[in-house]
Protein backbone atom coordinates (compact mmCIF):
# COMPACT_ATOMS: atom_id res chain seq x y z
CA UNK A 1 0.00 0.00 0.00
CA UNK A 2 1.39 3.44 -0.81
CA UNK A 3 1.97 6.23 2.17
CA UNK A 4 -1.30 7.81 3.41
CA UNK A 5 -0.22 11.53 3.14
CA UNK A 6 -1.33 14.64 5.04
CA UNK A 7 -3.70 16.35 2.52
CA UNK A 8 -5.42 12.56 2.04
CA UNK A 9 -6.37 12.34 5.92
CA UNK A 10 -8.67 15.52 5.66
CA UNK A 11 -11.29 16.62 2.85
CA UNK A 12 -12.77 19.27 3.92
CA UNK A 13 -15.48 20.19 1.69
CA UNK A 14 -14.19 24.13 1.23
CA UNK A 15 -12.72 25.89 -1.23
CA UNK A 16 -11.99 29.61 -0.10
CA UNK A 17 -15.56 31.23 0.32
CA UNK A 18 -17.38 29.11 -1.99
CA UNK A 19 -20.21 27.50 -1.08
CA UNK A 20 -20.46 24.17 -3.03
CA UNK A 21 -17.21 23.80 -5.03
CA UNK A 22 -14.10 22.37 -3.23
CA UNK A 23 -11.17 20.61 -4.05
CA UNK A 24 -9.75 17.71 -1.93
CA UNK A 25 -6.52 15.45 -2.93
CA UNK A 26 -8.09 11.94 -3.43
CA UNK A 27 -6.25 9.13 -2.78
CA UNK A 28 -8.65 6.56 -5.13
CA UNK A 29 -8.39 9.81 -7.91
CA UNK A 30 -4.92 9.61 -7.93
CA UNK A 31 -4.84 13.50 -7.76
CA UNK A 32 -7.11 16.77 -6.98
CA UNK A 33 -10.54 16.30 -7.29
CA UNK A 34 -12.68 18.78 -7.82
CA UNK A 35 -16.24 18.70 -5.84
CA UNK A 36 -19.64 19.78 -6.00
CA UNK A 37 -21.87 19.49 -2.94
CA UNK A 38 -25.45 19.16 -4.18
CA UNK A 39 -26.52 18.61 -0.54
CA UNK A 40 -25.22 21.46 1.81
CA UNK A 41 -28.54 20.67 3.69
CA UNK A 42 -26.80 17.62 4.41
CA UNK A 43 -29.63 14.85 4.38
CA UNK A 44 -29.15 12.18 2.63
CA UNK A 45 -31.91 8.96 1.93
CA UNK A 46 -28.77 6.57 3.66
CA UNK A 47 -27.38 7.35 7.31
CA UNK A 48 -24.50 4.68 7.33
CA UNK A 49 -22.75 3.47 10.25
CA UNK A 50 -19.02 4.70 8.96
CA UNK A 51 -20.64 7.83 7.15
CA UNK A 52 -17.63 10.55 7.52
CA UNK A 53 -20.10 13.60 7.03
CA UNK A 54 -21.08 15.42 10.43
CA UNK A 55 -24.61 15.45 10.61
CA UNK A 56 -24.93 16.59 14.44
CA UNK A 57 -24.49 19.98 12.90
CA UNK A 58 -26.65 21.37 10.62
CA UNK A 59 -25.97 22.30 7.20
CA UNK A 60 -25.37 25.43 5.71
CA UNK A 61 -28.66 26.22 3.45
CA UNK A 62 -31.95 24.33 2.05
CA UNK A 63 -31.15 24.23 -1.23
CA UNK A 64 -28.91 24.90 -3.57
CA UNK A 65 -28.20 28.45 -5.53
CA UNK A 66 -27.36 27.18 -9.07
CA UNK A 67 -26.88 30.90 -9.98
CA UNK A 68 -24.18 30.66 -7.19
CA UNK A 69 -23.18 27.32 -8.19
CA UNK A 70 -22.42 28.45 -11.89
CA UNK A 71 -19.93 31.28 -11.15
CA UNK A 72 -18.42 29.09 -8.62
CA UNK A 73 -17.64 26.23 -11.25
CA UNK A 74 -16.29 28.64 -13.79
CA UNK A 75 -14.07 30.17 -11.30
CA UNK A 76 -13.00 26.61 -10.43
CA UNK A 77 -12.51 25.52 -13.45
CA UNK A 78 -10.44 28.66 -14.58
CA UNK A 79 -8.34 27.80 -11.42
CA UNK A 80 -7.36 24.18 -12.76
CA UNK A 81 -7.73 25.00 -16.37
CA UNK A 82 -4.27 27.72 -15.09
CA UNK A 83 -2.76 25.74 -12.45
CA UNK A 84 -3.72 27.77 -9.64
CA UNK A 85 -5.64 25.20 -8.12
CA UNK A 86 -3.01 22.65 -7.96
CA UNK A 87 -1.02 26.00 -7.21
CA UNK A 88 -2.90 25.32 -3.55
CA UNK A 89 -0.88 25.58 -0.22
CA UNK A 90 -2.71 22.49 0.71
CA UNK A 91 -1.64 20.43 -1.61
CA UNK A 92 2.30 21.16 -1.97
CA UNK A 93 2.80 18.16 0.67
CA UNK A 94 2.05 15.96 -2.07
CA UNK A 95 4.11 14.47 -4.53
CA UNK A 96 4.27 16.06 -8.18
CA UNK A 97 2.45 13.43 -10.00
CA UNK A 98 -0.49 13.72 -7.33
CA UNK A 99 -0.78 17.61 -7.73
CA UNK A 100 -3.06 17.52 -10.80
CA UNK A 101 -6.72 17.30 -12.03
CA UNK A 102 -7.76 14.67 -11.87
CA UNK A 103 -12.04 14.56 -12.16
CA UNK A 104 -15.20 16.92 -11.42
CA UNK A 105 -16.69 14.65 -8.61
CA UNK A 106 -20.77 14.94 -7.73
CA UNK A 107 -20.09 13.62 -3.77
CA UNK A 108 -20.84 15.85 -0.95
CA UNK A 109 -22.62 16.07 2.16
CA UNK A 110 -25.64 13.56 0.66
CA UNK A 111 -26.90 11.46 -2.28
CA UNK A 112 -26.19 14.20 -5.31
CA UNK A 113 -28.85 12.25 -7.57
CA UNK A 114 -31.28 12.24 -5.22
CA UNK A 115 -31.81 16.08 -5.31
CA UNK A 116 -34.34 18.38 -7.90
CA UNK A 117 -31.44 20.42 -9.09
CA UNK A 118 -29.40 17.62 -10.13
CA UNK A 119 -30.08 17.60 -13.56
CA UNK A 120 -29.49 21.18 -14.00
CA UNK A 121 -26.16 21.44 -11.89
CA UNK A 122 -24.82 18.71 -13.99
CA UNK A 123 -25.38 20.22 -17.37
CA UNK A 124 -24.10 23.01 -15.92
CA UNK A 125 -20.83 21.61 -15.11
CA UNK A 126 -20.90 19.17 -18.27
CA UNK A 127 -20.86 22.51 -20.61
CA UNK A 128 -18.90 24.34 -18.22
CA UNK A 129 -15.72 22.01 -18.37
CA UNK A 130 -16.10 22.01 -22.44
CA UNK A 131 -15.67 26.21 -22.40
CA UNK A 132 -13.11 25.70 -19.85
CA UNK A 133 -10.98 22.65 -22.00
CA UNK A 134 -10.74 20.56 -18.65
CA UNK A 135 -10.11 17.36 -20.22
CA UNK A 136 -11.12 15.26 -16.79
CA UNK A 137 -14.25 12.89 -16.66
CA UNK A 138 -17.23 13.57 -14.60
CA UNK A 139 -17.63 11.34 -11.45
CA UNK A 140 -20.75 10.43 -9.85
CA UNK A 141 -20.49 9.25 -6.75
CA UNK A 142 -23.33 7.51 -6.02
CA UNK A 143 -25.64 5.62 -2.93
CA UNK A 144 -27.28 3.73 -6.63
CA UNK A 145 -31.07 4.07 -4.96
CA UNK A 146 -32.64 6.69 -7.57
CA UNK A 147 -30.99 5.83 -10.85
CA UNK A 148 -34.05 4.14 -11.95
CA UNK A 149 -35.99 7.72 -12.35
CA UNK A 150 -36.54 8.53 -15.45
CA UNK A 151 -34.69 12.25 -14.78
CA UNK A 152 -31.62 10.44 -12.94
CA UNK A 153 -31.42 8.18 -16.06
CA UNK A 154 -31.63 10.76 -18.84
CA UNK A 155 -28.99 13.20 -17.27
CA UNK A 156 -26.40 10.23 -16.57
CA UNK A 157 -26.84 9.67 -20.14
CA UNK A 158 -26.48 13.28 -20.93
CA UNK A 159 -23.33 13.24 -19.07
CA UNK A 160 -22.07 9.99 -21.17
CA UNK A 161 -21.38 12.80 -23.76
CA UNK A 162 -17.77 12.88 -24.33
CA UNK A 163 -16.18 16.06 -23.11
CA UNK A 164 -12.81 18.13 -24.00
CA UNK A 165 -9.85 15.33 -24.77
CA UNK A 166 -12.68 12.26 -25.05
CA UNK A 167 -13.14 12.40 -21.16
CA UNK A 168 -17.12 11.31 -19.94
CA UNK A 169 -18.88 9.84 -17.45
CA UNK A 170 -17.90 8.01 -14.48
CA UNK A 171 -20.25 6.56 -11.85
CA UNK A 172 -19.00 5.37 -9.27
CA UNK A 173 -21.71 3.10 -7.09
CA UNK A 174 -22.15 1.79 -3.52
CA UNK A 175 -22.81 -1.80 -2.75
CA UNK A 176 -21.64 -2.52 0.95
CA UNK A 177 -23.29 -5.46 1.30
CA UNK A 178 -24.79 -9.36 -0.09
CA UNK A 179 -27.63 -9.82 2.24
CA UNK A 180 -30.44 -7.58 2.61
CA UNK A 181 -30.18 -7.95 6.60
CA UNK A 182 -26.53 -6.84 6.35
CA UNK A 183 -27.23 -3.54 3.92
CA UNK A 184 -30.06 -2.21 6.99
CA UNK A 185 -27.35 -2.94 9.68
CA UNK A 186 -25.04 -1.01 7.91
CA UNK A 187 -26.60 1.61 5.14
CA UNK A 188 -30.06 2.31 7.80
CA UNK A 189 -32.19 2.62 4.58
CA UNK A 190 -35.90 2.30 3.75
CA UNK A 191 -34.91 1.93 0.12
CA UNK A 192 -35.37 -1.73 -0.16
CA UNK A 193 -31.92 -3.48 -0.91
CA UNK A 194 -33.29 -5.09 -3.88
CA UNK A 195 -33.95 -1.80 -5.78
CA UNK A 196 -29.99 -0.82 -5.55
CA UNK A 197 -28.89 -3.92 -6.59
CA UNK A 198 -31.09 -3.72 -10.00
CA UNK A 199 -29.91 0.11 -9.96
CA UNK A 200 -26.44 -1.04 -10.27
CA UNK A 201 -27.29 -3.55 -13.06
CA UNK A 202 -29.50 -1.33 -15.15
CA UNK A 203 -26.58 1.71 -14.85
CA UNK A 204 -23.99 -1.24 -15.87
CA UNK A 205 -25.77 -2.20 -18.90
CA UNK A 206 -25.50 1.55 -20.15
CA UNK A 207 -22.03 2.14 -19.19
CA UNK A 208 -18.75 0.98 -17.89
CA UNK A 209 -19.00 1.45 -13.62
CA UNK A 210 -17.10 1.29 -11.14
CA UNK A 211 -17.97 -0.37 -7.56
CA UNK A 212 -17.44 1.42 -4.05
CA UNK A 213 -17.76 -1.04 -0.85
CA UNK A 214 -16.92 -0.45 2.60
CA UNK A 215 -16.52 -2.80 4.95
CA UNK A 216 -15.76 -2.78 8.70
CA UNK A 217 -15.90 -4.17 11.89
CA UNK A 218 -19.29 -3.29 13.68
CA UNK A 219 -18.92 -4.12 17.74
CA UNK A 220 -15.71 -5.60 17.57
CA UNK A 221 -17.29 -8.05 14.47
CA UNK A 222 -16.06 -8.13 11.07
CA UNK A 223 -18.31 -9.15 8.57
CA UNK A 224 -18.57 -12.59 8.32
CA UNK A 225 -17.96 -15.07 5.55
CA UNK A 226 -20.84 -15.87 4.16
CA UNK A 227 -21.70 -12.15 3.98
CA UNK A 228 -18.79 -11.58 2.07
CA UNK A 229 -19.75 -14.39 -0.12
CA UNK A 230 -23.40 -13.03 -0.69
CA UNK A 231 -22.00 -9.89 -1.87
CA UNK A 232 -19.52 -11.55 -4.34
CA UNK A 233 -22.65 -13.39 -5.98
CA UNK A 234 -23.81 -9.60 -6.31
CA UNK A 235 -21.06 -8.70 -8.32
CA UNK A 236 -21.11 -11.80 -9.94
CA UNK A 237 -24.96 -11.10 -10.71
CA UNK A 238 -24.37 -7.81 -12.44
CA UNK A 239 -21.60 -9.22 -14.93
CA UNK A 240 -23.86 -12.37 -15.59
CA UNK A 241 -26.80 -10.03 -16.17
CA UNK A 242 -25.08 -7.89 -18.94
CA UNK A 243 -23.84 -5.02 -16.52
CA UNK A 244 -20.11 -3.66 -17.43
CA UNK A 245 -17.96 -2.99 -14.01
CA UNK A 246 -14.44 -2.55 -14.29
CA UNK A 247 -13.66 -1.43 -11.37
CA UNK A 248 -13.98 -3.06 -7.60
CA UNK A 249 -12.62 -0.75 -4.47
CA UNK A 250 -12.94 -2.05 -1.36
CA UNK A 251 -12.17 0.03 1.29
CA UNK A 252 -12.59 0.60 5.06
CA UNK A 253 -13.27 3.52 7.28
CA UNK A 254 -9.97 5.95 7.44
CA UNK A 255 -11.55 8.98 9.47
CA UNK A 256 -14.07 9.61 12.55
CA UNK A 257 -17.28 7.26 11.29
CA UNK A 258 -20.64 8.57 12.57
CA UNK A 259 -21.06 5.62 15.06
CA UNK A 260 -18.44 5.24 17.13
CA UNK A 261 -18.85 1.01 17.65
CA UNK A 262 -17.24 1.30 13.85
CA UNK A 263 -13.66 0.57 13.28
CA UNK A 264 -11.93 -0.26 10.67
CA UNK A 265 -10.62 -3.52 9.05
CA UNK A 266 -6.89 -4.72 8.47
CA UNK A 267 -5.58 -4.55 5.45
CA UNK A 268 -5.34 -8.75 5.73
CA UNK A 269 -8.86 -8.64 6.05
CA UNK A 270 -9.37 -6.50 2.72
CA UNK A 271 -7.19 -8.37 0.35
CA UNK A 272 -9.82 -11.03 1.82
CA UNK A 273 -12.41 -9.62 0.05
CA UNK A 274 -10.62 -8.10 -2.76
CA UNK A 275 -10.18 -12.39 -3.97
CA UNK A 276 -13.71 -12.72 -3.53
CA UNK A 277 -14.77 -9.94 -5.83
CA UNK A 278 -11.71 -10.98 -8.32
CA UNK A 279 -13.41 -14.42 -8.24
CA UNK A 280 -16.15 -13.02 -9.31
CA UNK A 281 -16.19 -10.69 -11.69
CA UNK A 282 -12.22 -11.55 -13.44
CA UNK A 283 -12.38 -8.74 -16.09
CA UNK A 284 -12.26 -5.58 -12.99
CA UNK A 285 -9.46 -4.26 -11.75
CA UNK A 286 -9.99 -4.28 -7.82
CA UNK A 287 -8.14 -2.83 -5.22
CA UNK A 288 -7.88 -2.67 -1.65
CA UNK A 289 -7.59 0.79 0.28
CA UNK A 290 -6.95 0.71 3.83
CA UNK A 291 -6.78 4.69 4.94
CA UNK A 292 -7.84 8.04 3.17
CA UNK A 293 -10.07 8.34 0.14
Amino acid sequence: MSEVLPPHRSHPRTLGAQRYVYAVLSRRAGGISIGVNLSPHKACNFDCTYCQVDRRTSGSEKTVDLAVLGDEVRATFEAASSGALAAEPRFQSAPVELRRIVDVAFSGDGEPTNETWFAEAARMVHAERAAAGLAVPIRVITNATVLHLPRVAETLRALDAPGPGGAGLDVWAKLDAGTDEYYRLVDRTRVPFDRVVGNLLLCARERTITVQSLFARHHGEPPASAEIDAWAARLRGIADGGGRVGWVQVHTVSRPPAESFVQPLTMAELERIAVAARDAIPSASVVAYRGAA
